[in-house]
């Protein structure tokens, strides 16, 4: 028989490439809902990340540093079955618009009739960050001239800025 989950405990998961201050504030909000919070970085292995796992880590444990009950881990496989693996019994998700709630819905049934002793949690997104998408971020590091450091500082927490223009810098001088 397996050990209870603990309702106090949430997991927030994604593939957080790169995280933005969107979701740096969903998470803040949720650690302050839920004792724990742990943060799984998803690795897809039909995608091609900009960061690799271990840089989202480090990226993500910067940011989040000052947020003491939050931890972070990656994880293949089902969202569920890491929430599981977690001990926690509740699922957050950030909703920035219409067309994230339908398709968050059709998710939270699929994850309801896969383990339907994990709950899933909404949070709405900040109206400052509803916009914010990671394509959005990755077009203004790409595209953006000398000014898109500053830029991206709208977007996304600084630890992240220099290693995301750093990115397509070394890709364009090795292309």
């Amino acid at each position: 028989m397996s050990k209870p989950l603990d309702s106090r405990h949430a997991v927030c998961v994604g593939s957080f490439d790169p995280v933005t201050l969107g979701h740096a504030d969903i998470i803040a909000r949720g650690a302050r809902v839920f004792d724990r919070l742990t943060v799984g970085i998803g690795i897809n292995p039909d995608k091609r990340p900009l960061f690799s796992s271990d840089e989202r880590i480090e990226l993500m444990r910067q940011v989040l540093e000052p947020l003491e009950n939050v931890t972070v881990a990656s994880f293949d496989g089902l969202a569920v079955n890491f929430v599981r693996d977690c001990g926690a019994a509740v699922l957050l998700r950030g909703v920035r618009s219409l067309m994230d709630i339908e398709s968050e819905l059709t998710m939270s049934l699929t994850n309801r009739s896969l383990a339907p002793e994990i709950e899933t949690v909404f949070l709405m997104a900040n109206e400052n960050y509803s916009h914010v998408s990671s394509t959005l971020i990755k077009q203004i590091a790409r595209f953006g001239k000398d000014d898109a450091a500053d830029r991206l500082r709208s977007f996304v927490p600084d630890p992240v800025v220099a290693p995301l223009i750093a990115k397509y810098r070394d890709g364009a001088s090795s292309a």
